[in-house]
């Protein structure tokens, strides 16, 4: 089976996650839902083995274009069949809601279909699951595959030209994933089992420990409940939280990426160091508008309140700027107490930018921005001295121009595909506003931004079909990006 397309690979593992949540079910003694997980498992088992069987006198030979493809038709396929024990267990509801459900889980976006009072813990189980499996996936996809073809963010971060591609033999391809499989998946595992064990030992119940770790290190935004301040969560728990996210703003963990990538043309540094600017920009521009409202209704702002409310401002900001979306716990009651109601825009504009390269995050990401950013200091130092020659930091002017245009296309082409996306939503029924918020979310794979702009949940399960489609679509198309669906059209690419 390890020979198999990269699209039967991800099917295998799909069927073997069934029976984590079988197990779960056959411990808690609901039987009905452990034989549905059971049993669609092994009936997917038993087709990838004949399969298999039926391929096996074939020498298979994938190319960089069919992993890309592979990668685009697991995230729009697989939900179908994730979506089966679901759809069985729940039984009331439409087929298409359980789809929507699990695309929004293995996209890591998080959108709440159901009310979490109407699943059970298996099914919790299961969507955290399959949404930790995803972003697992990003991972694995961004150095194996996205990489070599030096598209979805490397584009930028690699020192090689826009078009310049990594030619790559199948037996080459193969050893490359397993490679960095076996090098990133340990990691990965193993940072969120320290994070499953560090929220139990602060009081976390150990079963929604299991699920924040997992949403947490998927930034996927999935919980049990409705949010973390369900559970009264400590400045510690959160503490924990903010240093797990930090993960999301920088691609340093995925050190294997030199393999495919080459000799990197912008450190993790620039990621950081962007992302630095824009928390503490949000966060001093928050606070101090909530010091002036608290300083016209009070005395004095100087005790533990101003504290809570400056770490709920970092907290909510880091949160959102990972796409992960989840509200400090103390964020309710600083905006009571300040008076303040923070406008929506603010988080709109966190989630856009979004967080690093080869990370869970979405957004447009953070490198993409710099190299915007780079490209502006370099030209206004052309004007000052316009017969300069240098470089900025590894990335000479010719190559910094060339990124940033390519950065300056991405930007425009997300704007287009927002725009598209909304349009649609608006002409499925939804008011303009919605339609807008409810876009961004999507492409930004930040579920929970829904509530926390519109300050009021949205029963998707009673959308239109259109409107659940173009949601699909549109979070599919958030999480591969533009450049990567529109790289599954050029020469180049192919060639790959």
């Amino acid at each position: 089976m390890l020979q198999m397309p990269f699209f039967f690979q991800l099917f295998g593992v799909a069927s073997l996650a069934m029976y984590f949540p079988s197990a779960h079910a056959l411990s808690v003694e609901n039987f009905a839902q452990a034989r549905s997980f059971f049993y669609t498992g092994t009936l997917g088992l038993f087709f990838l083995f004949m399969v298999t069987l039926a391929t096996s006198n074939r020498q298979l030979e994938e190319t960089g274009i069919q992993q890309l493809v592979s990668l685009a038709l697991g995230l729009f396929l697989l939900p179908l069949y994730l979506a089966i024990p679901e759809y069985d267990s729940v039984r009331t509801i439409y087929f298409l809601n359980a789809y929507l459900d699990m695309v929004s889980a293995l996209t890591t976006t998080g959108f709440v279909i159901f009310e979490p009072d109407r699943l059970s813990e298996t099914l919790h189980l299961w969507r955290s699951l399959v949404a930790w499996l995803g972003g697992a996936l990003i991972w694995l996809a961004a150095v194996a595959i996205l990489a070599p073809l030096n598209l979805g963010g490397f584009e930028v971060a690699s020192s090689k030209r826009i078009h310049q591609r990594q030619f790559l033999t199948t037996l080459e391809r193969r050893m490359l994933m397993r490679r960095n499989f076996a090098a990133l998946f340990p990691i990965y595992g193993g940072l969120t089992a320290i994070l499953w064990i560090a929220l139990t030992i602060l009081g976390l119940p150990g079963f929604d420990s299991l699920i924040f770790a997992m949403s947490i290190l998927a930034t996927s935004g999935i919980t049990a409940t409705r949010a973390l301040s369900d559970f009264d969560a400590s400045l510690t728990v959160e503490l924990i939280i903010v240093l797990f996210l930090t993960l999301a703003l920088t691609r340093g963990l995925i050190a294997r990426e030199r393999v495919a990538a080459g000799v990197v043309g912008f450190s993790t540094r620039a990621e950081l160091k962007i992302a630095r600017v824009v928390i503490l920009g949000a966060v001093i521009l928050l606070t101090l508008h909530q010091l002036i409202e608290i300083g016209n209704s009070e005395s004095t702002f100087f005790h533990m309140k101003t504290v809570r409310m400056i770490w709920s401002n970092l907290f909510t900001v880091i949160s959102f700027l990972t796409t992960h979306g989840w509200p400090s716990n103390y964020w309710d009651a600083s905006q009571k107490w300040s008076e303040f109601s923070t406008p929506g825009l603010l988080f709109l504009g966190l989630v856009l930018v979004g967080g690093g390269v080869a990370t869970t995050a979405g957004g447009i990401k953070l490198l993409r921005v710099y190299a915007l950013y780079a490209n502006a200091v370099q030209e206004m130092d052309r004007l000052v001295h316009p017969s300069s020659i240098g470089q900025t930091r590894s990335v000479s002017q010719g190559e910094l121009r060339s990124k940033a245009f390519i950065a300056w296309i991405f930007f425009m082409l997300f704007f287009i595909a927002l725009a598209g996306v909304t349009l649609l939503l608006a002409a499925s029924g939804l008011n303009f506003e919605t339609a807008f918020v409810v876009a961004i979310s999507a492409l930004s794979t930040t579920g929970p931004l829904v509530e926390m702009v519109l300050n009021a949940p949205i029963d998707f399960a009673t959308l239109g079909v259109v409107a659940k489609l173009t949601l699909s679509f549109a979070m599919v198309l958030g999480k591969l990006e533009v450049l990567v669906l529109l790289g599954l059209f050029t020469s180049e690419t192919w060639r790959g």
